[in-house]
């Protein structure tokens, strides 16, 4: 009797040691155990969607588990940037960030939802890219100074595309406006693919694109870059001159990056994990052909690395939106920068 109950007692502790595990809960199972989101905060065809797709794409097999792009376009990436904000802190919900939405908005936007430094977690930088100010190959100017006239003698100037109000490309131009008195004529878009199906269609003048994008249609001859925004010139198009080279304004560096944040408070194995594999992943011959082939290059940091490099562009461009044209961007003027940690 005593030795059946004695049985029966260790079968009754399996049992429940067994149920304890499966009613973990989800946050204690090794990450990951369920696909990842990737949110990107504009539509298909820009550079954030493509190294998104790219990353997606090789972070499947490194994570053992599927890995979805999710476009959600609005407000200068800020929609999408709120939706990873207020997501569950587990490293499943991710934010294929840029400039825009973390280093842009906060100082031109009032209540966009979200504070980068507070809610926003940085965990790797994946690419970067200069801006290429395009035009359609038979635009009757090929130089900054021939735009400029172009601008100035057309009854109501000419028209440029942008990815959103407040983006790199809007920025680049207001900057380069302000600088060489163009007249210049705003047309924003909800993500850099339709700011270059715009420019494509004829439907606006000119686009500061991100390179990736506009290499395509520069190779086949439909675009000609007058001039990048870079100091030094890209190697995806060495004979494009830098703003610099052409106007003489120094220190004129708008290049766009795109990074992946969590949600703050992700566990910091998770936040390394990610970092460690993205880095991985950059590390890929054939991601690095990609990536250089669309004019971008892999910038592979460390966590630590990245929100430094972070801390460096909210100065950038709290130098620039709270100077001499930060109230004709939008939005009334800014609001003073947020630095992130």
């Amino acid at each position: 009797m005593t030795t059946f109950r004695s049985s029966r007692a260790k079968t009754i502790a399996v049992l429940a040691a067994i149920l304890a595990v499966v009613a973990l809960p989800s946050w204690a199972q090794p990450y990951p155990s369920r696909p990842v989101q990737l949110v990107v905060g504009y539509a298909q065809g820009g550079t954030g969607d493509f190294v998104a797709r790219l990353l997606a794409e090789k972070l499947a097999t490194v994570l053992g588990q599927p890995v979805n792009v999710e476009n959600r376009p609005g407000a200068s990436g800020t929609s999408a940037a709120q939706s990873v904000a207020r997501a569950a802190p587990d490293g499943y919900t991710l934010l294929v960030g840029q400039p825009g939405e973390i280093s842009i908005n906060p100082m031109l936007m009032k209540d966009i939802g979200y504070d980068p430094a507070r809610d926003l977690q940085p965990v790797a930088l994946a690419a970067l890219s200069p801006l290429a100010l395009v035009v359609q190959s038979a635009a009757p100017y090929s130089t900054i100074g021939e735009m400029t006239a172009a601008s100035l003698s057309a009854p109501r100037g000419l028209s440029f595309a942008s990815p959103g109000p407040g983006t790199p490309g809007h920025v680049a131009v207001e900057l380069l406006r302000a600088r060489t008195k163009s007249r210049l004529n705003h047309v924003p878009f909800e993500g850099g693919g339709p700011a270059l199906d715009a420019l494509m269609a004829g439907q606006v003048d000119m686009y500061f694109a991100v390179l990736p994008t506009a290499m395509p249609h520069v190779t086949a001859s439909k675009l000609k870059i007058l001039a990048v925004s870079s100091v030094k010139r890209s190697l995806a198009a060495p004979n494009a001159s830098t703003v610099t080279e052409q106007t003489g304004i120094r220190g004129f560096d708008l290049t766009n990056w795109v990074g992946v944040f969590a949600r703050r408070g992700t566990p910091a194995d998770v936040v390394q994990r990610l970092n460690r594999d993205i880095n991985h992943v950059l590390g890929q011959p054939d991601v690095l052909e990609r990536l250089v082939r669309h004019g971008a290059e892999p910038a592979p940091m460390s966590v630590d690395q990245f929100a430094d490099f972070l801390k460096s562009e909210a100065g950038k461009y709290g130098g620039l939106l709270q100077g001499e044209f930060c109230a004709k961007l939008l939005y009334g003027g800014c609001t003073g920068f947020v630095a992130l940690p």
